[in-house]
């Protein structure tokens, strides 16, 4: 035999040993681990060996901008191996030791913890809690520093067991939404349950050993399987919406000691929801937040009159009526086959047209228009409120949406009297995001968006998966009845039901509700109040829902418990997001080469400037402080005196004026650019307390 041949005979029987001898090991494995598991694991648990379960770190939830709405924080237990420490080690600095630990938790003196200490080495105990409370990371890494301790684990016996526990940075806002997780580090309610999977990544596994006291230490033998940490969530929350919505729905369910109440405010062209807020009372007469009423089942309700927005876009889509043509509501009371009907106003409101009838919401004039024109054939009228989608849920991102439920001539419980009363909101059951999405699709030129809640799921800055809006009706109506029914929602805050929210500075549309609620299948004086529309109504950028179950004492309509809530929470968020006012006229562009720049400031300053330049300028006030309109080539003074109390206007002035202007009013100022005022981050007129901040920015 060649010497060439003789070596590859040598290497091939190598190789076969060696692959043998892997596929030994493979093959013992892969016995042990599946066919002899159960054997090998009882015996482990004998021993006080045990594979456990290592909790995954659960992911973050963010709000709109990066904001943290929950997190989980690391919070060890302390143990110690007393029989570690060398004699030497043990001996120099035991009393050092029990000194600080005396110290720190404050519960046994030194010397009993020395004694504690002694006893466990004494025995050759290898594990021992040296105290159950629970420290954070930074008194992690103080208590690292102490004597003995400082050594490390493998030398001075120091144990950390780490228990992660949820964190709300904003503490209760929003609470019931971002939802709870429970000790097995699951999700239990809210966003927490709905993305559970997404949150709460893959646990790992560890052997464990079982020490006296019946604690067990983890046994680092390098067969562990690390947890693979959960994904973030990023939501559509505004936190600064989020606060002024709970608070003006916490002042008014106070007020009214009402059951609970709900508000959902939603972007108009997104769908994303910036705040949502579910307070309801507990038998002390104090409000939190216990169920998802604006989302789940038991949120859904006869909505009422905020229905008659759906029947008015079935009956102006099916016909040729005009706004403009009247019918006659009688003396506020009408009776359908066996039953009668009312209005709220005693003596009823008799002829009114069409318009008014939705302005004043009538309940007799809406139901006449409906049954005059629908009544051989409910089925239409039906089948319109289908067609706009309202028989179905969203698709909501969060699990326990409501059903809706709209009866139609099928139904076995369908009677003579169905129509009229779903007409203006009964015999039918929706949630108040439902109820939301009809009245944003009408604000959204008459597309109905699937809301969101979440927009994306990441892995720190990269997206494993975005949510987009999904278009559930492209369009709901014609545009002849959009036009109708937003003349109709502006009317009604104009004239009609709601026109204690009027104001001048920013147009509101929207509709009143008042449905008396259902105790054991009968009608009853306890009143389901809503108001829902949206904002600002000429370019609506918000749409908003508040609902209040069962406010007590005389005022109990939605006009005047669950409207004003909309409007507090509108005029905050006008006066936060200047982008909502109007913008003073530009002279600079308008009087080009004609004007210097005169905006607002001190007369006596202001005319000197004027003169000057040879301006033509006139003045009808002798206030100090004053603003400019240009007429026909002139400038003329107009009062601008800062009213007590209230938000000075400085738009307009120079920033020297500004700021003497708005501290002495008693605000702090904050400014943002350079030359004159542009905007002011709170709207003129506003009432104000001193100290309040307001931010100016400059152009």
């Amino acid at each position: 035999m060649s010497i060439k041949k003789a070596i590859l005979l040598r290497v091939r029987i190598a190789f076969m040993l060696v692959f043998l001898f892997s596929a030994g090991i493979l093959f013992r494995i892969i016995t042990v681990q599946y066919a002899e598991g159960d054997k090998w694991r009882g015996y482990a648990e004998t021993m006080g060996l045990q594979v456990m379960k290592v909790n995954a770190t659960r992911g973050n939830i963010y709000a709109d901008d990066g904001s943290l709405l929950a997190t989980s924080l690391p919070f060890y237990q302390v143990a110690f191996d007393p029989y570690l420490p060398g004699k030497e080690l043990y001996n120099a600095h035991i009393d050092s030791l029990c000194y600080l630990l005396a110290d720190f938790y404050g519960d046994q003196s030194p010397a009993q913890y020395r004694r504690k200490i002694d006893a466990a080495r004494k025995e050759r105990r290898r594990y021992m809690v040296l105290n159950r409370q629970e420290v954070g990371y930074q008194e992690k890494k103080m208590i690292e520093r102490w004597p003995i301790f400082r050594e490390g684990r493998l030398t001075g016996g120091i144990i950390f067991e780490k228990v992660e526990k949820r964190f709300l940075p904003f503490s209760h806002l929003g609470y019931r939404t971002i939802g709870t997780v429970n000790s097995d580090n699951r999700g239990v309610v809210g966003l927490e349950y709905s993305f559970n999977r997404e949150l709460g990544g893959q646990n790992g596994e560890a052997l464990f050993q079982k020490m006296a006291g019946g604690g067990w230490k983890p046994v680092y033998d390098g067969s562990e399987i690390r947890p693979k940490d959960g994904y973030d969530i990023q939501t559509t929350l505004n936190v600064n919406l989020q606060d002024v919505t709970e608070s003006a729905l916490y002042k008014a369910l106070q007020r009214h000691q009402a059951d609970y109440g709900a508000v959902i405010l939603m972007e108009v062209k997104t769908g994303e929801i910036k705040a949502i807020s579910n307070l309801s009372r507990n038998s002390k007469g104090e409000y939190y937040e216990r169920y998802n009423y604006a989302v789940g089942s038991q949120g859904a309700r006869e909505p009422g009159s905020t229905f008659k927005l759906a029947s008015m876009i079935a009956l102006l889509e099916d016909s040729d009526i005009k706004l403009t043509d009247t019918i006659d509501t009688g003396n506020g009371a009408m009776k359908f086959f066996n039953e009668t009907m009312k209005d709220h106003k005693p003596g009823g409101y008799g002829i009114l047209t069409v318009k008014e009838v939705f302005e004043k919401s009538s309940n007799i004039g809406t139901a006449k228009l409906i049954t005059r024109h629908f009544g051989d054939n409910p089925s239409r009228y039906t089948d319109y409120i289908k067609n706009i989608g309202l028989d179905q849920p969203l698709g909501f991102q969060m699990v326990g949406e409501g059903i809706p439920y709209i009866k139609d001539p099928s139904d076995s419980t369908w009677s003579g009297i169905s129509l009229p009363w779903i007409s203006h909101g009964y015999e039918l059951k929706m949630t108040p995001l439902q109820t939301l999405a009809l009245y944003n699709a009408v604000a959204n030129n008459g597309k109905m968006i699937q809301p969101i809640i979440v927009k994306a799921v990441k892995k720190a800055n990269r997206n494993i998966e975005k949510y987009e809006p999904k278009v559930l009706n492209p369009k709901i109506c014609s545009k002849s009845t959009l036009r109708d029914v937003k003349l109709m929602l502006e009317g009604v805050v104009e004239r009609g039901t709601a026109s204690n929210i009027y104001n001048e500075k920013y147009k509101i549309a929207g509709k009143t509700g008042t449905a008396k609620k259902v105790v054991n299948g009968r009608y009853t004086n306890a009143y389901y109040t809503s108001f829902a529309g949206y904002f600002p109504a000429d370019d609506p950028k918000y749409s908003c829902i508040v609902v209040i179950d069962d406010p007590k004492g005389y005022q109990i309509y939605g006009s005047d418990v669950a409207a004003p809530v909309f409007k507090e929470i509108a005029d905050n968020i006008y006066a936060l997001e200047t982008e909502l006012h109007q913008e003073l006229p530009d002279q600079r562009t308008q009087f080009a080469g004609i004007f210097p720049v005169i905006r607002s400031g001190k007369q006596d300053e202001l005319k000197m400037i004027a003169n000057e330049f040879g301006i033509s300028n006139h003045s009808q006030t002798e206030a100090s402080w004053v603003t400019t309109d240009v007429v026909n080539h002139s400038v003329f003074w107009e009062d601008n005196t800062p009213k007590a109390e209230r938000i000075p206007d400085v738009r307009g002035m120079t920033l020297r004026d500004a700021i003497y202007v708005l501290e002495n009013a008693g605000l702090k100022v904050s400014v943002q650019g350079r030359g004159r005022v542009a905007k002011q981050s709170i709207v003129p007129g506003t009432k104000f307390s001193r100290g309040t901040n307001i931010k100016l920015e400059l152009s």
